[in-house]
């Protein structure tokens, strides 16, 4: 008899307690609507933002130059791993719950809400993130096209402050500095307290929020009409960028050596962090067993070949050193003259993040789902909505919080987490595969991970690797999120479980 701590939840219980009627989502989702999610949820402001700070570098860290591609290339062999693994699992397990419930199935309970707590910072944290540079880019956008949305809107207060005088001091031409700058010349005071939050973010997420109340198959619309158009935008750059490459630019190719390639991959990271979010659909693929492995491998795939056609084109556009702004796409076409393009780029980017929210603020609710079902949260968040079919009260608690905390925080203190976060997730993930082959041998996979073990490690490996290139703060801030986790779990999960028959 395993410690309580380590007791397993059965597969087959698993699958039955997700057909309880009262706890049934609705099943609508088709191979292709998954692939859509999956680049819905990849393609964002890793590659929109993230990529000019992997390939220029800053004041801390070596850029990688125009190897960014390599970079690009090494994490995506990295995501193949694990993606593989997680492939293996959601069509044996096909329950929203993700890394969480795989490992539930293979690690036992502790372990399942160690995942669980930590893919919070994957989707919830990294959503308060995506909000915040949706905020700016739109009103980047709206600037553009005439409209003026004063800048205390679209700022927080913190990057308001401290982004008072670097404009004066420094020449700061970086489009995200000069909007914080704005805000903190501008901004009302009531009550001799300044009036600076970002709205913006807070609107944007609380539409995503509704509209995932409503219907997944609705969301699941607007999900691919989005991925179309930044798909459709991402093209357009790479051709019509293609005609002011100078070949000159991507010499040295690789001007800090492969040290900068691996920072770079650790950053650019954050550019593929969304395949994982494919997993949590499971209970509403029609065909979960064929469907998630498709639309995790098809959108890795159909990712990482426009990744590298971006950044080859960006990186021959425009000197690498020079890369280091907040908007490097639209930067680049400004670079060269193509006000015009610029502007398109800028569309292209507020539709790709406000996808991203969508699948991300989508994939939240559905872990609280099912660490609720399992007992390890209040079982009021495990409600099905009577007509819509959807977890209504996880979707709202989530996106109320990523608002609230949208409106005020900092985007750079948010994003550090985000990526040792879903890295801890995929080793967990990885190694549950080898865990449960060896248990359950002769338990039917519709798709089985190949060359056991020896992709799961390679998946552990890479992981590690990239988690190396992390500052130590980093790792210290994900220290303190996984103890506050212990508490909580220790204090309500661990008496109230269901597994323990509480």
């Amino acid at each position: 008899m395993p410690h309580p701590l380590f007791r397993r939840k059965n597969l087959d219980a698993i699958l039955k307690e997700a057909e309880e009627p009262d706890r049934q989502l609705k099943r609508a989702l088709g191979a292709f609507d998954v692939i859509m999610l999956g680049i819905g949820a990849i393609i964002g402001s890793g590659i929109f933002a993230t990529i000019g700070t992997a390939v220029a570098g800053d004041a801390m860290r070596a850029g990688a130059g125009p190897a960014i591609v390599l970079s690009f290339i090494l994490t995506a062999v990295a995501c193949a791993f694990c993606g593989l693994c997680y492939a293996e699992f959601a069509s044996l397990v096909p329950i929203s719950g993700s890394a969480y419930t795989y490992s539930y199935a293979t690690l036992g309970e502790l372990v399942a809400w160690v995942i669980g707590w930590d893919l919070i910072i994957e989707y919830a944290v990294g959503n308060v993130a995506v909000a915040i540079a949706w905020a700016a880019y739109f009103h980047q956008l709206c600037v553009g096209l005439g409209f003026h949305i004063p800048a205390w809107l679209a700022v927080d207060y913190r990057s308001a402050h401290q982004a008072a005088d670097a404009v004066i001091q420094s020449g700061q031409t970086d489009p995200a500095v000069v909007l914080a700058h704005e805000a903190w010349i501008a901004h009302p005071v009531v009550a001799g307290v300044p009036l600076i939050f970002n709205a913006l973010a807070v609107l944007i997420v609380m539409l995503i929020t509704w509209l995932l109340v409503i219907g997944v198959k609705e969301s699941a619309r607007a999900n691919n009409v989005m991925v179309a158009i930044k798909l459709i935008i991402l093209c357009f750059f790479i051709y019509s960028g293609a005609k002011f490459v100078k070949p000159a630019n991507w010499s040295p190719f690789m001007p800090n050596g492969f040290h900068g390639v691996w920072v770079g991959a650790s950053l650019i990271f954050f550019a593929y962090i969304g395949f994982d979010a494919i997993s949590t659909a499971a209970e509403e693929c029609r065909k979960p067993s064929r469907d998630l492995p498709i639309g995790i491998i098809g959108s890795l795939l159909v990712c990482t070949v426009i990744y590298v056609g971006v950044a080859l084109v960006l990186t021959g556009m425009v000197p690498w050193n020079h890369l280091g702004v907040a908007d490097p796409l639209a930067a680049a076409f400004a670079y060269v003259g193509a006000d015009v393009s610029a502007g398109i780029v800028a569309f292209g980017a507020v539709v790709s993040m406000s996808a991203v929210l969508l699948v991300f603020q989508y994939g939240q609710p559905r872990i609280f789902f099912s660490m609720s079902r399992d007992g390890l949260l209040p079982r009021h968040f495990a409600s099905v909505h009577p007509k819509y079919r959807t977890p209504h009260v996880t979707t709202i608690w989530t996106g109320v919080v990523v608002a609230a905390v949208s409106a005020i925080a900092n985007i750079n203190e948010i994003v550090e987490l985000t990526n040792i976060g879903t890295l801890f997730a995929f080793i967990l993930v990885c190694a549950g595969v080898i865990v449960l082959r060896h248990r359950e041998p002769g338990r039917k996979r519709a798709f089985r991970t190949p060359f056991v073990p020896l992709i799961p490690v390679l998946g552990i490996l890479s992981c590690i690797y990239l988690m190396m290139g992390l500052p130590g703060v980093t790792w210290l801030r994900f220290g303190v999120w996984l103890i506050i986790g212990m508490v909580i779990y220790f204090a309500y999960g661990y008496r109230k479980s269901r597994l323990r028959g509480a």
